[in-house]
């Protein structure tokens, strides 16, 4: 992995660690569940196509994406993933991702890993913008972010293909509080 601090992170229920091969089959599984599903724009039609993304993270280009899994403490299951799928160096911006099986959903624990993992992008990765998509939608997402002190700057119309269907996207940003940028 590129990074070697982890975000600190704090819930009662969740701990973060980075994501591996051997979290696949789960992630997979919820990922692919139709109530999940609907509110993304994965389309995985095979755990193959999954394993793609680990390549990606798994690549020393530091644009390359990033993700964290999110364990239950008491089982050690994965039960979602947090992190960033592009990253611009140049730009020093980032774009939040995360996923959470839908067993946990509703316990705060989206809102807590996208802080930590904002904080991390801010204070080592020396970024000055996220920002983070979401389908239309995706009423509990944009929470999630609204929660997280984002702002939204607006629907993107027909902005990414979902399942073979040009879909809207809302599009939220943070800026770093400590940049120059934010503070201007």
């Amino acid at each position: 992995m590129r990074y070697v601090d982890l975000p600190g992170f704090a819930h009662e229920l969740v701990y973060m660690r980075p994501l591996s091969r051997a979290d696949a089959p789960s992630w997979y599984a919820y990922l692919t569940k139709p109530h999940v599903l609907e509110h993304t724009s994965w389309h995985l039609a095979s755990m193959d196509e999954l394993q793609l993304k680990f390549d990606a993270m798994e690549s020393s280009d530091l644009g390359a994406e990033m993700r964290f899994a999110i364990i239950l403490n008491d089982s050690g299951a994965l039960v979602g993933t947090v992190g960033f799928h592009s990253v611009s160096p140049l730009n020093r911006t980032a774009e939040i991702a995360y996923d959470l099986a839908p067993d946990v959903w509703g316990r705060g624990i989206a809102a807590a890993a996208c802080n930590a993992v904002v904080e991390w992008g801010f204070s080592h990765l020396g970024v000055v913008r996220i920002q983070a998509t979401t389908l239309d939608t995706n009423t509990r997402s944009a929470r999630v972010l609204e929660k997280c002190g984002f702002q939204c700057e607006g629907l993107l119309r027909s902005f990414r293909m979902v399942r073979g269907n040009p879909r809207d996207f809302w599009i939220y940003s943070r800026l770093n509080p400590h940049s120059a940028v934010a503070e201007t």
